[in-house]
């Protein structure tokens, strides 16, 4: 996030001294899905530090169409960090969880606010599993009414006994990656259950077909954000309560990024934050 410094002659959506944010997916004009609206499935798509230069740096330069104003309600740190909530809305909510039991699986900060997201919106229970006490622990105090589970050394099964929960989880968002944790999540699930996929894995996972077939499951992966629902409905739940400031653990000055890299390697931080004035 920052402030609009330069605007082309024909700009006119935004102005000089603005408070905004950007999406970072530069998108073509020419696919059926861009032409259709379905701008964050464009195949031209570039990536604002992927491949194109930038981001990283005091200055950056988008298309009007990229920026996001900020209502005067949202944060700079928050407006920083709306990319990642925006990968973790996006992912909440492509199936209806109101009265639904969640089970999210990874722990990391885009996780943690899709865990967020889903106690926001009206889900029953709201489980979240990884094998990281730390990240567990920094998701208990950013998620009210949350229950974490390591399942390196606890049961999810007595979990759900314990939430009285007597069929399965109705929705998985899988955040990890992990094959271990994408199988425990089939086997937790509902008949006619429901998993969005937006973890990454290291390699291919083996799946069972025949589980998914008998079970009736429905998966669905999921990329990026929609340009620009996504960001109207984060900046609408941001405004009407939804909290994700705590996933913010690191504060520091654009010189001291090297601390902030150490911290994300740590594989104890939630986000990282620089600020560059």
């Amino acid at each position: 996030s920052g402030v609009v410094e330069a605007v082309g002659s024909d700009v006119t959506r935004v102005k000089v001294g603005q408070r905004v944010s950007g999406e970072g997916h530069i998108v073509g004009q020419k696919s059926r899905a861009a032409r259709a609206g379905k701008f964050h499935l464009d195949p031209e798509t570039k990536g604002i530090g992927v491949n194109i230069t930038g981001a990283f740096a005091e200055y950056v330069k988008i298309p009007a169409f990229n920026v996001v104003p900020l209502p005067d309600d949202v944060p700079d740190e928050i407006g920083a960090i709306l990319d990642p909530l925006g990968n973790a809305v996006h992912t909440a909510l492509q199936f209806d969880l109101v009265g639904e039991d969640v089970l999210v699986t990874g722990a990391g900060p885009i996780g943690i606010m899709a865990a967020a997201v889903a106690r926001h919106v009206g889900a029953r229970h709201v489980v979240l599993t990884d094998i990281n006490p730390d990240r567990l622990k920094l998701a208990e105090g950013v998620v009210r009414n949350l229950r974490t589970v390591n399942t390196a050394d606890e049961d999810l099964k007595v979990v759900m006994a314990e939430l009285k929960m007597t069929e399965g989880f109705d929705v998985g968002l899988e955040m990890s990656g992990a094959a271990p944790a994408f199988n425990q999540m089939l086997d937790s699930l509902v008949m006619g259950g429901k998993v969005a996929m937006l973890g990454l894995p290291s390699k291919p996972i083996p799946v069972d077909f025949g589980k998914l077939v008998l079970k009736a499951v429905t998966l669905k992966g999921v990329y990026g954000r929609e340009m620009f629902e996504t960001w109207y409905k984060m900046l609408a739940m941001l405004q009407s309560g939804l909290d994700v400031s705590g996933i913010i653990t690191h504060r520091l000055p654009a010189n001291d990024f090297q601390e902030g890299f150490d911290a994300m390697r740590s594989g104890k931080s939630g986000k990282v934050v620089l600020d560059w004035t």
